[in-house]
């Protein structure tokens, strides 16, 4: 629970009350390699904070086909937040990559802190800005960056996460084939 005091309190100055308050919400889960913490065509009811290990949200077409959207490895929040905010069918599936330690809540329960906690409704609206921010840079990135560049930038921004998923993984976030991605490994290394 320590790993997720810390890091709440780099975003909100909570005070101790606040703080067991709001983490007396969260259990601790310990999630195998494999194991789901959302799959679509469910209702996501929780959220979590990773605090070890290593998580991909990605879509599936009606083909069975696999797109990565995101990976989860440093610590911070992950959950289906389209379904948990708009209370729809979830459309993502969250899967663990290595063995995972989350500490999970449900939704439902921290949304209910706005109204007396209004530093936990702070903590969401910084939250959400911050993943707006990263999902427009990331579309951005796809539209109007060459592969070899997006490829540099997961490697800065995701420092050592190669070394830890599968390459097709990699592939499948950057938009290329598994060959391509070769390729491009291929290039940089001369």
């Amino acid at each position: 629970m320590k790993a997720l005091e810390a890091y709440l309190n780099q975003i909100v100055s909570f005070t101790n009350e606040e703080m067991e308050v709001f983490t007396s919400l969260f259990s601790v889960v310990e999630l195998k390699k494999n194991e789901y913490l959302a799959l679509e065509g469910e209702y996501a009811t929780r959220l979590a904070f990773l605090s070890t290990g290593v998580i991909r949200a990605f879509y599936r077409n009606d083909k069975g086909v696999e797109y990565n959207k995101t990976f989860f490895f440093n610590q911070g929040f992950v959950g289906a937040y389209s379904s948990l905010v708009t209370g729809n069918i979830n459309k993502i599936n969250i899967q663990c990559l290595t063995p995972c330690t989350l500490f999970i809540a449900d939704y439902s329960q921290i949304t209910k802190l706005y109204h007396t906690h209004p530093k936990v409704e702070r903590l969401a609206r910084i939250l959400a800005e911050y993943f707006f921010v990263s999902k427009e840079k990331r579309e951005i990135e796809l539209v109007m960056l060459d592969a070899t560049k997006r490829y540099r930038i997961f490697q800065e921004e995701h420092p050592g996460l190669e070394n830890l998923i599968q390459q097709y993984h990699i592939a499948s976030y950057l938009g290329v084939s598994p060959t391509q991605l070769s390729r491009i490994r291929a290039k940089k290394q001369k």
